[in-house]
């Protein structure tokens, strides 16, 4: 285990090395040129894009491979219709006052998850690459063959066009250490981190710019005045697409109680199943572990096998299992995001409670990411979206659609800020806009007269004149006048009955020496990276473990030690 992990990061630290080198020649190239390398690479991938489906579903078992293409469908072809004409070369806006010319960051180190890792490798090859990028992928391990396979696709056809080869790059060995190695390595430019909330977290320790995104427990709130029918396909058709891998798809079902039964209605006729108290209870028992976390074995599962995991029979047909839900929390399991075609089910009495609601639910889980509704009354939704800590508010659509640009006019992206709700620097689908700094060439427009040029520039001569020519007293001269002052005021003073004279007045200026100056205090040394193990020393040991914002904490350090309480920022 030890030299695979040497060799991965080995392997990482020499893809960067190489992708620096290849950077050299894709920053100069024409945007004719790189619009045409994007748009083979785009062909390519969409030329086997059911096959790329087929082989995510078959390695990762999760979702459904028809829908699987369509995620690839959407990465090859929509994403890049959609920035096909986007300027990344040169001057890419000019006005009078001010000329906006794009520069390309360098090495994209791109974290590719497991739900979603042919259609994410797609998508974030393809934005690197028209920003004028380089970029190396790390796989998930569990998805690894299927994300090698997208790369190659799209690198052998970008080399026709003329790319250099080691600007796509994807390593062959999937661990911690290597993806560690990828993100911090000193020719990194920045980091598209796509995952769990510990790499996450990982990405944004590094000490590289990193557009995370964090988990994505969606509420949907029906409000009486919807088209019930359309909210309730709506939310089936996203809540079950390739099985609810998507962090953007529906998780909880908010009703406004004048329509709540209608609701029940259409959740029956369209293939939504309602369990009762004790199979709500079941399911819930295998949508967590015993760590009260997300269980992976159902994650990206049909309603039919979460079922049989839990020991209950559902009928022939059910697209989705749905279970109302008491409260929001630790202690209500269907509360959580849960990443699969399963629905927690809440009343509400008017919009005011129902957005409340929703606020909890996000707050559980799913802050900065993404809420949605249906409504016919425009004002109650932009109302509801003000009160939203939501980067995206999706009305009368699929969220899971609306949110990645789908079925809605937002930028098509397969990773979504959250925000500082979530803890990331943006709120934005993310996009090669993302990937450029932009230089601003800025002319004169409130010109700056002589006269106050001159007044602003005689005043502080002035005044650093007159403090240079001001006269220092000496130390004696202060104590002679302090002794003058203080022998006044007690002569004028009354004489206490039966008080002994007073002593003559003497001031000391005492010197500041070595001897007696302040002692500074000994800088607390932080550490780089914190391991588990790390932690259980600290705690054996009843020592504090000093951290700062670039040190690199594991998932599993970072919880035993903010639970025990080891950690102390510095």
């Amino acid at each position: 285990m030890a030299d695979k992990d040497l060799a991965a990061q080995q392997e990482a630290r020499d893809a960067v090395e190489a992708a620096s080198f290849a950077f050299k020649t894709v920053a100069q190239l024409s945007q004719s040129k790189i619009d045409e390398i994007c748009d083979v690479m785009s062909r390519a991938a969409l030329a086997d894009a059911a096959r790329l489906g087929k082989m995510a579903n078959e390695e990762t078992g999760f979702g459904k491979a028809e829908d699987k293409f369509e995620k690839n469908r959407f990465a090859a072809e929509d994403v890049w219709n959609y920035f096909r004409d986007l300027k990344t070369v040169g001057v890419v806006n000019d006005t009078e006052s001010i000329v906006e010319i794009a520069s390309p960051r360098g090495v994209v180190a791109a974290i590719i998850p497991s739900t979603n890792p042919t259609s994410t490798a797609i998508y974030k090859i393809i934005i690197a690459i028209k920003s004028r990028n380089t970029i190396v992928l790390s796989p998930h391990p569990s998805a690894a063959k299927c994300i090698a396979e997208t790369t190659r696709v799209m690198r052998e056809a970008a080399i026709k066009a003329g790319l250099p080869g080691d600007a796509i790059t994807c390593l062959t060995n999937s661990t911690i250490e290597g993806t560690e190695a990828l993100m911090k390595h000193k020719k990194t430019a920045v980091i598209l981190a796509t995952g769990g909330t510990g790499l996450v977290r990982a990405a944004y320790s590094s000490g590289k710019p990193a557009f995370g995104v964090g988990p994505g427990n969606v509420p949907v709130f029906i409000e009486r005045s919807a088209n019930v029918a359309k909210a309730v396909s709506d939310i089936l058709t996203s809540t079950c697409f390739d099985n609810g891998t998507i962090c953007a798809s529906e998780q909880s079902v908010v009703v406004d109680s004048p329509v709540a039964v209608q609701v029940r209605e259409q959740f029956k006729a369209q293939g939504g199943h309602f369990l009762n108290s004790s199979e709500a209870d079941a399911v819930g028992k295998v949508l967590l572990t015993p760590q009260r976390t997300l269980n992976a074995a159902i994650v990206g599962k049909s309603a039919a096998f979460i079922a049989n995991l839990a020991g209950i029979s559902i009928p022939d047909g059910t697209r989705c299992l749905i279970a109302d839900c008491g409260g929001v929390g630790r202690d209500y399991p269907w509360s959580i995001e849960k990443l699969s075609p399963t629905l927690a089910f809440f009343v509400a009495d008017g919009a005011e409670q129902g957005a409340s609601r929703c606020q909890e639910i996000l707050q559980f889980g799913g802050m900065g990411h993404t809420s949605g509704m249906h409504t016919q009354d425009r004002a109650a939704a932009i109302r509801f979206g003000e009160l939203m800590p939501a980067s995206r508010v999706i009305i009368n659509s699929p969220t899971t659609h609306g949110a990645i640009g789908f079925s809605t006019d937002l930028a098509p992206s397969m990773t979504l800020g959250c925000g500082s709700w979530g803890g990331n620097v943006t709120s934005d689908n993310i996009s090669p806009h993302h990937l450029m700094d932009i230089k601003r060439v800025a002319f004169e427009t409130k010109p700056v007269s002589s006269k106050q040029s001159a007044v602003s520039s005689r005043q502080p001569t002035s005044q650093a004149t007159a403090s240079i020519n001001r006269t220092v007293p000496r130390r004696e001269d202060i104590a002679a006048m302090v002794d003058s002052f203080l022998s006044k005021k007690l002569a004028q003073a009354p004489e206490p009955p039966k008080a002994a004279p007073a002593a003559e007045v003497k001031t000391v200026v005492h010197e500041i020496t070595p001897e007696n100056a302040v002692q500074k205090p000994v800088p607390i040394k932080t550490v780089d990276f914190v391991s588990e193990d790390d932690v259980r020393k600290a705690i054996e040991s009843g020592e504090k473990i000093y951290i700062s914002k670039k040190t690199i904490l594991t998932p599993s350090a970072r919880d035993l030690g903010e639970e025990k309480e080891v950690f102390a920022n510095v």
